[in-house]
């Protein structure tokens, strides 16, 4: 009679892999939100260098040095992949169109940051109580496209009532947009994201952050150059682009 497999023994699960699985999990369902925008995992790993990079300049100024400290930066790198998780809900013939949104689907285009961040929340009143680790993740989902000025959605948040996460995040995923080739439109130099995003200081932008991104801009160039998009990165955009085209023709 041929015996039964031993059963696993809780000793031989590595605990220390749970950290780095968890990440794995958020990467990819990250990347499954920002394929259906065209874009890449390199995107994710440029936005999270921004970030880290940009947090740690400000961390040394002292109206920032008391929050940003090690722990919060990890804590801030790890919730970036899910920042644009929103965008999960909005209809391909919006997200994916290449000319001007019309009013209307402006308008749903700016439900993303709510519909992320209700997505958090339900989830923690399905799992019976909130989580004060994801308070950074949800400042990002619901918090990325405020403006310092006021004009941003989905709040209209203003100068220092956006959080402090959000702001940095800000920064680094506009310089993305702006340097990073899409299917229907190319980046821009380094040198002209730099100019635009200095010429949104005190608009777009918190002012000291602004200045924080100018003494290390040369080390969000490099992020930039060593995450850049493959030939194939830009294939699967484009082939990702034709099929949902195609799919929204034939509805």
């Amino acid at each position: 009679m041929t015996s039964a497999p031993p059963a696993s023994h809780p000793a031989d699960f590595d605990v220390s892999e749970i950290p780095h699985a968890r990440q794995v999990l958020v990467l990819a369902l990250a990347t499954l939100a920002e394929q259906r925008e065209a874009d890449s995992e390199s995107h994710i790993l440029r936005v999270q260098n921004y970030v880290l990079n940009l947090a740690q300049a400000l961390s040394s100024q002292p109206k920032f040095s008391e929050l940003l400290t090690p722990a919060y930066i990890d804590t801030l790198c790890l919730s970036v992949p899910i920042y644009d998780m929103g965008s999960i809900g909005i209809p391909d013939r919006i997200l994916l169109k290449p000319g001007r949104l019309t009013p209307d689907e402006l308008a749903i285009m700016r439900t993303h940051p709510t519909i992320g961040h209700a997505a958090i929340e339900r989830a923690e009143k399905t799992l019976g109580r909130g989580s004060p680790r994801l308070t950074i993740a949800k400042d990002l989902v619901l918090c990325h496209q405020e403006k310092w000025d006021g004009s941003g959605y989905p709040r209209a948040l203003a100068g220092t009532d956006i959080p402090v996460a959000a702001r940095i995040l800000a920064i680094g995923d506009v310089y993305d947009a702006l340097i990073t080739s899409k299917v229907y439109k190319d980046g821009v130099p380094h040198d002209k994201a730099v100019q635009i995003i200095f010429s949104e200081r005190g608009a777009h932008f918190d002012p000291d952050m602004v200045d924080a991104f100018i003494e290390i801009q040369d080390t969000f160039d490099a992020i930039a150059k060593r995450f850049a998009d493959t030939d194939a990165d830009m294939q699967h955009k484009i082939e990702y682009m034709a099929n949902a085209i195609a799919e929204i023709a034939v509805m």
